[in-house]
């Protein structure tokens, strides 16, 4: 299949496509006499785990580790148990940071009662040094 076609049933974009050839996260793909990269079944299955990889936060460099760990089939899952528990502790961590930032954006939304902008609470908020907040 060409590169068109592997994009639309993998809704990866045809860059992106590219992109991990170029990094070797997908191996090269066949060209044609034409230059048409030319794909097969094997390569549909690997960049879906790849895109539902993305879709988890997964860097690259864990991934590349991940498709390698599956080359060997009767070795320990220990290395993907701690990857992803780790992944989780960075999305829980990331989720305390956004919970902050939402008190943070909902403090100056409620903090202003000026009509003008040289009395605005939320602006003066802002201009202030951390050592007087």
């Amino acid at each position: 299949m060409k590169i068109s076609q592997l994009a639309e049933q993998t809704d990866v974009p045809t860059k992106t496509i590219r992109y991990y050839e170029d990094i070797g996260l997908l191996k090269s793909a066949k060209r044609a006499e034409n230059g048409y990269r030319y794909y097969q079944a094997e390569d549909v299955q690997l960049l879906i785990f790849i895109r539902r990889c993305r879709d988890l936060n997964i860097s690259l460099d864990e991934i590349k580790t991940l498709v390698k760990v599956q080359r060997q089939p009767n070795n320990s899952c220990e290395m993907v148990d701690s990857l992803i528990t780790q992944q989780l502790g960075k999305v829980r961590k990331a989720q305390q940071e956004l919970q902050k930032l939402e008190s943070s954006l909902a403090t100056l939304a409620h903090c202003c009662t000026s009509n003008k902008i040289e009395d605005c609470m939320i602006l003066n908020t802002l201009k202030a040094s951390p050592n007087s907040a």
